[in-house]
């Protein structure tokens, strides 16, 4: 008998889901699956609920939520037997989007039932995992910018880009090294965004070509650029052009290495969720195979 666990986000996306056990029955019936089910009421909850079910043995563990939800579940189950499902609903939903999972609770149930998986890359950051992408600088400002909204949803996101974009000074943006591949880049980033797969959420990219099985890790470099410019790159972004700028860089690797040449800190997004890291360097590697998933 398959153990499955679904550990849901109660206030999710708009906090109106409709997952509940006679549901979860309809798919998983009685004499054939021992199904538990658990709410997270705060956050970070999802961690130490995904390892409880490791210990209970659990076949598959469902994060049902947005990609921060996915991203505490998910880094439990990095090289382990155990498989991740999502049901995705969130505001976001990144991870899901990039692997074609329904936003449709019932038609996300019916891809858990059929239990087809594949094993895909996962990011790490300074001991920290992350499966759609990382953020620094611009990046990571639009996300601490956004959690402060009251509401998730795709008009909050991009009145957080606005106020980020009124806000941006350059002036400010810290000077740092990037090693990729060892070979050393000195740069005044605006933005660096490290990227797993092709979904930031909403239907938005910056890396269209990034793949989950590929290897490498797909980085996107924008430096310090006159408002007018970084109004273009947005707008270009919107049509998945914006590589094309000519200031702006576009590399994968396995590995590389940020380091604050003034000793500042970092600010990061991983997965969604605003980081700040009080490191002045900053280690990311992919880490190939390493989680196996429902598609």
């Amino acid at each position: 008998m398959k153990s499955i666990h679904f550990i849901i986000n109660p206030i999710a996306g708009k906090g109106n889901n409709c997952i509940s056990e006679n549901l979860l029955r309809a798919y998983f019936p009685m004499d054939m699956y021992d199904i538990k089910i658990k709410y997270t009421s705060y956050k970070k909850e999802a961690i130490e609920l995904t390892k409880a079910s490791v210990e209970e043995r659990a076949t598959i563990i469902v994060a049902c939520g947005g990609d921060g939800t996915v991203n505490e579940v998910a880094s439990i189950l990095v090289n382990t037997d155990v498989i991740l499902g999502i049901i995705p609903i969130g505001s976001g939903n990144g991870l899901a989007s990039n692997i074609k999972i329904p936003r449709d609770i019932e038609k996300a149930l019916t891809v858990i039932k059929n239990q087809i998986t594949t094993k895909i890359d996962v990011g790490c950051c300074n001991g920290m995992y992350f499966f759609s992408n990382t953020g620094f600088g611009f990046d990571a400002k639009v996300v601490r910018s956004y959690e402060e909204s009251k509401k998730r949803n795709l008009k909050s996101y991009l009145k957080a880009c606005f106020r980020t974009f009124i806000k941006c000074n350059n002036n400010n943006e810290a000077s740092m090294e990037v090693i990729i591949d060892g070979i050393k880049y000195y740069k005044e980033p605006l933005l660096i965004f490290i990227s797993n797969s092709n979904e930031l959420g909403y239907n938005f990219s910056l890396t269209p070509k990034a793949r989950l099985q590929d290897g490498l890790l797909d980085v996107l470099i924008v430096p310090k650029m006159h408002k007018v410019k970084l109004l273009l790159f947005g707008v270009l972004m919107l049509f998945k052009k914006h590589i094309y700028l000519k200031d702006v860089m576009h590399y994968q690797t396995k590995k590389l290495d940020l380091i604050s040449v003034k000793g500042n800190f970092f600010d990061s997004q991983i997965d969604g969720e605003y980081k700040p890291l009080l490191e002045s360097s900053v280690s990311i590697k992919l880490l190939q195979n390493s989680l196996t998933i429902i598609i």
